[in-house]
């Protein structure tokens, strides 16, 4: 924001740049919740959901425990707060490297796949957000975020997709997160998942 405001010691006015005091609380606001996200990532990373005990999120980021709870006002909405970061890490990464697999099935399975490694690199906090997931009552847009995504690798234009595909492509995102589960139980491999992935997308997504 650009003010106009008179100098006493010189003629006419001179131009000051004023910080609206709503940005800077903004802002902070963005950075404190920044931070505990982050804490409770870093928890889940090492002891899974059970980690997360709010005192001790609030601790490590270093913010009082009401003021926690005034950003997430319960367990299950942190999880739901951390399973957005993680997707928002994952649309960055498609955005730089594109899938370039000739078909949209394939184009799909490659995003999936991704997202399965990058989850995998921390397993105690992949298991906490697919079970969580599956078991929380608290509303969630994961699977809208990644049938999106699945749409924008295999169609190019999620709007421009008919309602049939929309809804093959959520089916896929279903039997995904079913893997995810395979895997964290330690009854599958990445590679046998991504087999089983290439067979569904196969024939789910034939008509895009």
């Amino acid at each position: 924001m650009r003010a106009r405001r008179a100098h006493p010691d010189t003629e006419g006015d001179i131009a000051v740049t004023v910080q609206p005091a709503a940005g800077v609380r903004a802002r902070s606001q963005n950075q404190r919740r920044k931070r505990i996200v982050q804490a409770a990532a870093a928890l889940a990373s090492r002891g899974g959901v059970e980690a997360m005990q709010m005192r001790t999120v609030a601790e490590r980021a270093g913010v009082a425990l009401g003021t926690l709870y005034r950003y997430f006002p319960s367990k299950m909405d942190l999880v739901v707060a951390v399973v957005a970061e993680e997707l928002d890490l994952l649309e960055s990464s498609i955005e730089r490297r594109p899938p370039k697999a000739r078909t949209p099935a394939r184009r799909a399975v490659d995003l999936l796949i991704r997202a399965t490694r990058g989850l995998m690199r921390e397993p105690e906090l992949a298991d906490a957000l697919v079970r969580s997931l599956i078991l929380s009552s608290v509303e969630t847009d994961f699977g809208p975020r990644v049938t999106r995504m699945l749409l924008r690798v295999a169609a190019g234009d999620p709007d421009s997709v008919s309602d049939r595909q929309a809804a093959l492509a959520a089916a896929l995102s279903s039997v995904w997160v079913m893997e995810l589960l395979e895997i964290l139980k330690g009854h599958a491999t990445i590679e046998q998942i991504q087999h089983r992935l290439e067979v569904a997308a196969d024939r789910l997504l034939e008509d895009f």
